[in-house]
């Protein structure tokens, strides 16, 4: 069964009549119709598609738009609430990494491009802040100098990333040449920052705290040995 992942608190719902109503608003019907069928009830009409999901854990409402028909074939993934599926990262990360990775989700339907050049920035930010490079001056060789700090497989996506990234932020030499980035795409990109977040940042804190609670938990057991 296809499920949603709540952006409010991460769970994955699935989806039901108790989770998700659909409203199917056009020009020709101003109040819309809730329906849980497919898109046939446009009747061949352009319309929206508007997709309330209520999370049963928080409770909070995410809505998403998406044009159905050719007069709003553009309109593609549009997040009303919240603004994007940006995961709202602890605040031991840095600022500066989370503003990147959350602008990234934001435009990720309306610019790809752009989309894919912010996570680019944003694997540099993480680059810099967590592994300390900072005495290189390009991407490129901040990333070789990880290379025998992570595993093969990282590495040559740390690579992808960048190359990927690099469409949206330097234009081709060939003026002719376009190559585009979908919104999945970009997407994908930002999945693998997001991977890279719980893997540098997340795992790290939680092994830091656990080694703290454990030490703190000796220290008490052994005051209280010498105690009896």
């Amino acid at each position: 069964m296809p499920g949603f992942k709540c952006p409010y608190c991460s769970m994955v719902m699935p989806i039901s009549q108790d989770t998700n109503k659909t409203l199917y608003p056009s020009f020709d019907s101003q109040h819309g119709v809730y329906r849980n069928a497919d898109y046939k009830i446009c009747y061949n009409k352009s319309c929206l598609k508007i997709d309330f999901y209520e999370c049963p854990n928080c409770k909070q409402y995410s809505i998403i738009l998406n044009g159905v028909g050719s007069s709003v074939e553009d309109v593609k993934n549009i997040h009303v609430r919240p603004s994007s599926l940006a995961i709202q990262f602890p605040s031991y990360i840095p600022e500066s990494i989370r503003q990147d990775y959350e602008e990234a989700c934001a435009i990720v339907s309306l610019s790809p491009k752009a989309s894919a050049t912010l996570s680019r920035r944003c694997l540099q930010g993480m680059i810099r802040d967590f592994w300390k490079i900072t005495d290189k001056k390009r991407l490129v060789d901040e990333i070789d100098a990880l290379q025998d700090k992570v595993p093969a497989s990282q590495w040559k996506i740390l690579n992808s990333i960048r190359r990927i990234g690099n469409i949206g932020a330097h234009p081709e030499a060939d003026v002719n040449l376009i190559i585009d980035i979908e919104p999945e795409d970009a997407q994908k990109l930002i999945s693998i920052i997001e991977l890279l977040i719980r893997q540098w940042y997340i795992e790290r804190h939680e092994q830091e705290q656990l080694y703290k609670d454990v030490l703190e938990l000796d220290q008490d057991m052994q005051s209280q040995k010498d105690k009896g």
